[in-house]
């Protein structure tokens, strides 16, 4: 009985430590470039195989340049936030570029930047 006390502890206390570090998407607020397109894919139809592949470019150097942010800021996020908050623009301008006018305008409808992840594709908050 004791052994099966210490399994499910063993457990649980693995699993909260999983969700401290970040969880499923690798610490990433915003997760993996691949769940960043999946949202975007979600809010705004119509997106093309074509776009999708230049999407997915535009959340992998997102996601390269934030973890370089990250490290070089250490605790410091009141430095990192702003330099987050800029690629972010940035990069949701690229992709915008990338839309039709119709997903412009669905793109335009999703909340952007609520603080630290925002509201944007690719920048949402952590389940």
């Amino acid at each position: 009985m004791k052994k099966l006390l210490l399994v499910a502890l063993l457990a649980i206390g693995t699993s909260a430590m999983s969700f401290a570090q970040g969880g499923p998407g690798g610490g990433r607020m915003g997760g993996t470039p691949e769940q960043q397109l999946e949202r975007l894919k979600a809010a705004v139809t119509g997106i093309t195989a074509d776009q999708e592949a230049k999407i997915k470019v535009i959340y992998a150097a997102q996601a390269k340049s934030n973890d370089s942010l990250r490290a070089a800021a250490g605790d410091d996020f009141q430095s990192m936030f702003p330099k987050m908050q800029a690629l972010r623009t940035t990069n949701n301008a690229k992709i915008k570029a990338l839309l039709t006018a119709d997903q412009q305008k669905a793109f335009d409808a999703i909340p952007q930047g609520r603080g630290p992840g925002g509201g944007a594709p690719g920048g949402g908050p952590r389940p």
